[in-house]
């Protein structure tokens, strides 16, 4: 028998910042994310004797323990070493791992990674958890016994899957599902381009330096952090009314403050492409995750999309096709 579970990857339009800790405890925290077709994908197949072997595609590499092992952490495949100490998958398996987009993209692909391996643990080992706990074991996983400094969204983004709107809080996180028409959605996947930027990041790093800005509530990164609060439930009317034309200059004004929030969000190679976007037609756009590489979104007129995405191709961007997906994790046995 084998076990298989993917989880989306994310798009986040608006309040990335305001669910990194500790704003959220202090303010609440609020975040506009939609999951995409791109996945990351782990498959587990038991063994019949005392041997755990991880493949990870991403990452070229090929591990061999035994389930006596003390599986600690140095670096090399932390992240699976994480979830099977926490989950108790300590017995015979071979585990096979890849992901449809690398690490440090910004479209979470690390925290999907995370859900996607306690859903196959979770099939296997037939432990009856809903999607509040996969997302919460998730975040303690990552965030708490890895201490990987971040945000809370792409947990609840990756296992709930769709459009949502997550509010962060002290004691809960409230996932509040939204109903995206099939018209809007077919039209925004018309309207919007995701350019790689050729380019990963350490997002560790940057978010480290945000975090030391908000604990010294620095005046014009707290101004920043309050209006992107503010953008996202404005970008989330937008949405739910088909104004879309508005949400391209919501994404415009959303970047000018998230660069705002620390120093390597933003650098002079993303600055150019996403001045040649908007010269070449975009309303706006913003980089995924926390920033310093990975992919930029871009909205764009109906008309324009093409030449836009032309532009960037010639200034060494890369346009990639993505499609919303409405499903979140997935597991099943085959």
């Amino acid at each position: 028998m084998h076990y298989r579970a993917k989880a989306p990857l994310r798009i986040s339009f608006c309040g990335g910042g305001t669910d990194v800790p500790p704003y959220p405890e202090r303010y609440g925290g609020l975040v506009l994310v939609a999951t995409i077709d791109s996945y990351a994908h782990a498959s587990l197949t038991p063994r019949d004797d005392n041997v755990l072997t991880i493949q990870s595609l991403d990452y070229d590499i090929v591990a061999r323990y035994h389930v006596d092992d003390d599986l600690f952490f140095d670096g090399e495949l932390d992240l699976v070493k994480a979830v099977i100490r926490y989950m108790g998958g300590r017995r015979g398996l071979d585990l096979f791992l890849r992901s449809d987009a690398p690490p440090g993209s910004g479209l979470g692909s690390s925290s999907a990674m995370i859900v996607a391996l306690i859903g196959v643990l979770k099939e296997f080992l037939r432990m009856p958890l809903s999607i509040y706990e996969v997302a919460e074991q998730a975040v303690e996983i990552e965030r708490r016994d890895l201490k990987i400094k971040g945000g809370l969204q792409d947990q609840y983004a990756c296992a709930f899957g769709g459009f949502n709107l997550i509010e962060f809080y002290a004691d809960k996180v409230v996932v509040n599902p939204l109903r995206v028409s099939d018209e809007i959605m077919n039209e925004l996947e018309c309207r919007l381009l995701l350019c790689y930027t050729g380019q990963t990041h350490l997002s560790g790093n940057i978010l480290a330096r945000q975090i030391e800005n908000y604990e010294r509530e620095e005046a014009a990164v707290m101004a920043s952090l309050h209006r992107l609060k503010a953008l996202t439930t404005e970008m989330k009317n937008a949405l739910l009314r088909g104004k879309l034309d508005e949400i391209g200059a919501l994404l415009h004004e959303t970047w000018l403050n998230k660069r705002q929030l620390a120093s390597g969000i933003s650098t002079p190679a993303i600055e150019e492409l996403y001045e040649i976007g908007r010269g070449a037609g975009a309303l706006g756009g913003k980089i995924l995750g926390a920033g310093g590489g990975g992919y930029l979104l871009f909205y764009c007129p109906y008309e324009q999309r093409h030449r836009v995405a032309e532009a960037l191709e010639a200034a060494g961007g890369r346009i990639v096709d993505f499609s919303f997906h409405t499903k979140g994790l997935q597991t099943w046995q085959f």
